[in-house]
């Protein structure tokens, strides 16, 4: 079984690995993960996208959590939305969790999420609430992680094929 190191990324470690995170994301929609991308995904795309993410993290808005192989490769991340309006100081938002097909099937989504609560946690989060493709295998392994279905919004997205697709919603208290 591969060892994996899970940590938590500040803005400037963020931008010093964006490659390998383009890399990480780009593998995913290629192969038809539906997180807010169409297929192609072109490497400007990506950067424009993982530096937002940066500048949000240097904000404190979010945690980026990733998963390192043995070689120090980064094959998968996830992210915590933190920030959240007033009335809603005790939820935090589940977003992107990407593991690079060479390290799936191994339990890596599965300790990406398990880090994922433990942060939030101590960030004094509560209630986490994520959204899914229906259908999808992401689907079953959110309910296998203990994540409560509520319910599918009809013609949510498209696919990276372009193929439209509800989005199924959990939520899990902590």
């Amino acid at each position: 079984m591969t060892t994996y190191r899970i940590s938590s990324l500040d803005s400037d470690a963020l931008s010093l690995c964006i490659n390998a995170l383009c890399e990480v994301l780009e593998n995913c929609v290629s192969g038809g993960a539906s997180v807010s991308f169409i297929y192609p995904l072109s490497r400007e795309k990506s950067l424009q996208f993982w530096s937002g993410v940066a500048a949000s993290v240097a904000r404190g808005e979010r945690i980026v959590l990733v998963a390192e192989d043995a070689a120090g490769e980064i094959v998968g991340t996830v992210q915590v939305v933190l920030d959240q309006p007033e009335n809603q100081p005790h939820r935090a938002d589940v977003s992107k969790l990407l593991v690079h097909e060479k390290a799936r099937r191994q339990g890596l989504a599965r300790r990406l999420m398990d880090a994922l609560e433990t942060e939030a946690q101590a960030h004094g989060k509560s209630v986490l609430v994520l959204d899914t493709a229906t259908g999808s295998g992401a689907e079953n392994f959110y309910q296998q992680c203990g994540w409560q279905r509520v319910g599918e919004i009809p013609r949510y997205a498209l696919m990276p094929d372009g193929n439209v697709t509800a989005t199924t919603i959990f939520y899990k208290f902590l």
